[in-house]
């Protein structure tokens, strides 16, 4: 969430910044400003109302305490109009309270629904024909026959069957058999291990289901809502996207210690994602599913410390794709391909053959102090005062992904397909996978 004070104090700063992200960035901003004027407005009329109504008070007090005409009461005709002149007072600063949280509520909403301020170092651009790349790993795989997309060479070896999930769950589900199983739980295991031992990282295991307001707080609601899958009932549970949600809420209405930071946290999660916006694309295979697994990176830090930590986190994402011997690229996202909360995002593409092209298989992003804001997320600073911190976050790595430039890049011409080296102590030492017979 953006800062109303910021917005009110530099309009058209934070209109030309939204801007880049796109014209629905801007839509709302103008209602913003005028409900924020607004809000000021009637703030102040209150405070001038109760301070009025405070001296009236005091007036009918001394007024009753005291003497009126010829050493007697108080006279009976002032009484009555100074106690509707209270009333009049009374019943205005209740029209104020309520409409001053009808515009908070209103303002609140509006403000839930604009998009992170994009940080200068980001490109100008539309959509993915903007982006940037900015570094390039491993040589891509020369073969000498053509390669099979995954989802045949899955079913070839017996290790993906995408009609039994079909029959049980729609499109976009897969079954994982036998060692296609074998490898989604050897590339958590050594995703997790890596990340733990040698990056600095601490395991969590959240939640899967999640409330409103965790959902609110990482930026998921209310804009993505379509996308998400959500229980029955007045106060629904939500399945978690990603689980960056559960991570950045660890810390949800909570003040930090400063020696508390950095905190680096690593968790394996099922994630869910109804798509409603793919329609049309990767309808086949392991790329767009509605149920995946992540091992996701969540970081948060201390605001000067957040350009580095971006830095860092996406090498942590990088050397998983190393060690697995997988050639990607690196791309520096225009502002207008950025998500939603993300001030700035880097996007690691792995190579996928039978595409001829790199895909997306990991998003590392800096959401500044976007995401504290809405779950109210702080830390002591030395002044003595309460800031709010910064979080990042970043897929390392999408599992399903991660799969998917295995096969087709370890994919050799007799069908079979070689495990990476790293990966073997997790698979029982097993070297490739063989066609079923």
């Amino acid at each position: 969430m953006l800062d109303r004070r910021v917005i009110a104090k530099n309009p058209e700063t934070v209109r030309k910044a939204l801007a880049r992200r796109g014209a629905y960035a801007v839509e709302a901003l103008d209602r913003i400003i005028e409900l924020e004027e607004r809000w000021r407005s009637l703030k102040a009329e209150g405070d001038e109302l109760r301070h009025q109504r405070k001296q009236k008070t005091a007036e009918m007090m001394k007024m009753r305490g005291g003497k009126g005409q010829a050493g007697g009461g108080p006279n009976e005709e002032d009484v009555a109009a100074l106690r509707r002149t209270l009333g009049e007072l009374s019943k205005r600063v209740k029209e104020i309270e309520v409409e001053v949280r009808r515009i908070e509520e209103e303002r609140r909403d509006l403000l839930l629904r604009v998009p992170n301020l994009p940080d200068e170092s980001v490109p100008d651009g539309a959509d993915e024909t903007g982006n940037v790349e900015v570094a390039r790993w491993g040589t891509v795989p020369a073969m000498s026959f053509v390669p099979k997309p995954h989802w045949e060479l899955g079913e070839s070896l017996g290790i993906l069957d995408f009609e039994a999930a079909g029959r049980m769950s729609g499109s976009r589900f897969a079954v994982l058999l036998r060692q296609g199983a074998a490898m989604e739980r050897a590339l958590i295991s050594f995703m997790l291990d890596l990340h733990v031992r040698e990056h600095g990282y601490t395991e969590v295991w959240p939640p899967y289901l999640v409330r409103r307001h965790a959902m609110e707080g990482t930026g998921q609601l209310p804009n993505l809502e379509e996308d998400a899958y959500r229980t029955a009932g007045d106060d629904p549970y939500f399945l978690i996207p990603t689980a960056e949600v559960p991570l950045v809420n660890l810390h949800r209405e909570q003040i930090l210690e400063p020696e508390q930071l950095p905190l680096r946290y690593v968790a394996y999660t099922p994630c869910f994602r109804a798509e409603a916006g793919s329609h049309g694309k990767d309808v086949r295979g392991l790329m767009r599913q509605h149920q995946f697994s992540k091992v996701e990176l969540v970081q948060i830090v201390r605001p000067e410390d957040s350009d580095r930590a971006v830095d860092e986190l996406r090498s942590h994402a990088e050397e998983v794709l190393r060690r697995l011997g997988l050639p990607y690229r690196v791309m520096l996202l225009c502002a207008g391909d950025m998500g939603f909360s993300a001030a700035k995002t880097f996007d690691l593409e792995a190579w996928v053959p039978a595409q001829g092209r790199y895909r997306e298989i990991s998003s590392c992003s800096n959401c500044t102090d976007f995401q504290a804001r809405r779950a109210t997320i702080r830390y002591r600073h030395a002044q003595g005062d309460n800031r709010l911190v910064h979080t990042l976050n970043g897929s390392g790595l999408a599992v399903g992904r991660t799969i998917i430039a295995i096969l087709e890049n370890y994919q050799q011409e007799d069908g079979s397909v070689v495990i990476p080296e790293a990966l073997r102590p997790y698979m029982g030492g097993m070297e490739r996978i063989e066609p079923k017979d």
